[in-house]
């Protein structure tokens, strides 16, 4: 009785997978399987060649679909939307789909089956890449290196040319030798990731972690609907708009590309505007300073950059056959912090909108009408960036329930630090940007009353001075861009850490319980979250019982000549290197994962509902047209066992289309 497979893939299709993702990659006409390695409970890899017909056992292939037998992979995302679409398509009769037909989800292999050794890696703290995970741990199977040159060489389409005979791809007959490398460079990466499982297996992932997947690989699955006539006709209209700002500018400038910014340049300093960067700051700061002609290119030229295109594009990639868009959450893609990351249209960095006529304006672009657009908005590559969100619809018969936590890292961090006034704020419902202009400045604040002018101040000190921001946080934050001189900078940073007393001492607390773990290897608490070391790793133990993990930390020296913490992890530049970090960054990455764990409580308790995105702290929810909002907000309010005194509050509004309430 087989109890587990170890799984790797090598696949042909005709779609670019980096710009449309997995499922629209999988769901091809020119889709397939090439190569099918697998080992069976650990035994030796056996590589399945589907080109010269070999044949998978049958006990093999009703494995796939069999529940209570554990499949593995690294990225095993990829294999499950594969052998979905495949097993559908040459073996139904092992296929299982999982809910209703109501549920998009119907259309894949049930997920609760399978795991990740990439999620494996990344809840260590290691790479997100077979190669690098491989690397970081020195196993002694390592993957091949040769493997990106084969995969571009057998699975994706070739140029014809007169040397290949014209043809558009390349078949195992064609480079036999090299066939026979990438047979191996298959089996390789299956013994990899068994080299990972077995160097992992003094850590394993709670089953917590597990059903937070499940959940993760459903909402995937389940996807977003798209409006195409919106989609379309947003880019048609941006090339239109861009095509006419074009001209615009060329008269004014004489320039036969004004969107150069060399020539640009040139133009405006022989017009006496000198400037080293023609970045949106810039330009809008410009535009203070110029009048006439020059003003009105620049205003131009910022309307240009505006334009938000390539967001649509974007969904156009990634849009499927059944009209939604898939597979655009990777579960634990920040791995120091374990929450999500975005792929493909990228839902977490859409602009906001704020129109009022947010429903007009999105009508005169589904149904086309460019000339109205034009006349009512001043502004058409803006109008579009905003309109970008609407393009998600909820099919027919169906809206959208948009919930989301209320301040929630406000109300984690002050719940975690013992800050009791900032929770008293929460208890009875009041702004927080008030409350905290009000304890920094001693005096009343309201946000459409008495010094009100003060809020904004609060806003930006919360925003910005959490995590130990100073000066240089607030001008991140563009505090200079609202209003505020260099000379309130300062003393706006003391006021916010002196009203809040317990937060930065809480800073202090961690970097200290940190420095001593790693100093002495004993385990430290701070107010209910533990630190440990072992095994040249550096663990964070959170109320909810899920571990932060750091490689090999050490004690350093900083730039001022203080200690510092330092570790290895993947740094800006996606590089695996040893990055340095303190007190209050610790701080962030736990108040960030603790308010991640909360939306993964939500979710698991929401579950019956289908679940189909969500974005920071706020769930997209669709669902029947008679489901009730507070039966929603309800469950997004309820604290979880493990942390029973958390004050957290749960808003939602609905909607046909998707759009920031």
């Amino acid at each position: 009785m087989i109890k587990e497979l170890s799984i790797d893939l090598e696949t042909y299709s005709d779609v670019d997978i980096s710009k449309c993702g997995a499922y629209k990659y999988a769901e091809s006409d020119h889709f397939e399987i090439l190569l099918f390695g697998v080992s069976v409970d650990n035994w030796p890899v056996v590589v399945y060649d589907l080109t010269a017909g070999d044949e998978i056992s049958t006990e093999i292939l009703e494995a796939l679909s069999d529940e209570n037998i554990t499949k593995w992979a690294f990225n095993a995302s990829f294999e499950r939307v594969c052998l979905s679409n495949w097993l559908r398509k040459h073996h139904p009769e092992y296929f299982k789909p999982y809910n209703s037909k109501d549920d998009p989800v119907h259309n894949y292999l049930n997920p609760s089956s399978w795991k990740c050794t990439m999620i494996w890696s990344a809840y260590m703290g290691l790479p997100l890449s077979l190669e690098g995970v491989g690397a970081v741990l020195k196993l002694q199977d390592q993957k091949m290196k040769e493997g990106k040159d084969l995969i571009k060489y057998f699975c994706c389409p070739c140029k014809p040319t007169k040397a290949n005979g014209g043809r558009t791809r390349n078949l195992p007959e064609h480079a036999p030798d090299k066939w026979e490398s990438f047979k191996s460079y298959n089996r390789r990466d299956v013994e990899v990731e068994l080299s990972i499982k077995q160097r992992l297996s003094k850590f394993p992932v709670p089953d917590s972690i597990w059903n937070e997947y499940h959940i993760d690989q459903e909402i995937n699955d389940r996807g977003i609907m798209l409006d195409m006539d919106v989609v379309k006709n947003a880019i048609a209209f941006d090339e239109k708009s861009k095509a006419e700002l074009m001209i615009a500018m060329q008269n004014i400038t004489n320039l036969d590309n004004p969107n150069s910014v060399v020539q640009m340049k040139q133009w405006l300093s022989d017009n006496g505007v000198e400037t080293e960067s023609l970045g949106k700051k810039d330009i809008a700061g410009l535009i203070k300073e110029t009048d006439g002609n020059i003003a009105e290119a620049l205003k131009l030229r910022l309307q240009l950059a505006k334009s938000s295109v390539k967001k649509y594009q974007a969904m156009q990639n990634a849009v499927c056959k059944d009209g939604r868009a898939h597979g655009m959450f990777q579960f634990y893609g920040a791995n120091r912090s374990g929450r999500w990351a975005g792929r493909l249209i990228q839902l977490q960095n859409l602009p906001q909108n704020h129109m009022p006529d947010l429903a007009e304006a999105r009508k005169l672009v589904r149904t086309g009408d460019y000339d109205t657009m034009e006349m009512l908005y001043d502004d058409i590559p803006d109008t579009l960036s905003q309109l970008i969100r609407t393009a998600f619809i909820a099919r027919p018969g169906y809206k959208f329930i948009v919930s989301d936590y209320s301040a929630i890292e406000a109300r984690v961090l002050a719940h975690l630090a013992g800050e009791t006034w900032r929770s008293k704020v929460f208890t009875e419902g009041k702004d927080i940007y008030c409350a905290s202009a009000s304890q920094m400045f001693g005096v009343p604040v309201e946000k459409h009353g008495v010094n009100s002018h003060l809020r904004q101040k609060g806003k930006i000190a919360e925003l910005a001075l959490g995590y130990g921001g100073s000066v240089g946080a607030l001008k991140s934050m563009s505090a200079l861009e609202m209003g505020l001189t260099e000379e309130e900078l300062q003393p706006l940073v003391d006021s916010w850490r002196n009203s809040n007393p317990m937060i930065t001492a809480f800073w202090w607390d961690i970097d200290s319980a940190v420095k001593t773990t790693i100093k002495q290897r004993i385990p430290t608490k701070v107010r209910g979250i533990n630190f440990c070391y072992k095994s040249g790793m550096l663990f964070i133990k959170l109320p909810s019982g899920r571990m932060l993990s750091y490689v090999k930390p050490r004690i350093g020296e900083n730039r001022f000549g203080g200690e510092s913490v330092t570790y290895e992890g993947i740094g800006s530049t996606k590089k695996w290197k040893r990055i340095e970090s303190y007190g209050p960054k610790f701080v962030e990455n736990i108040v960030q994962v603790v308010s991640r764990d909360l939306l993964c409580y939500a979710m698991q308790n929401i579950s019956g509902l289908q679940i189909c995105g969500h974005v920071h702290d706020e769930l997209i929810i669709e669902c029947p047209e008679n489901a009730e909002i507070s039966s929603i907000t309800s469950v997004m309010g309820k604290s979880p066992d493990w942390m029973p005194d958390i004050l957290i509050r749960g808003d939602g509004y609905e909607t046909k289309f998707y759009k920031k309430d």
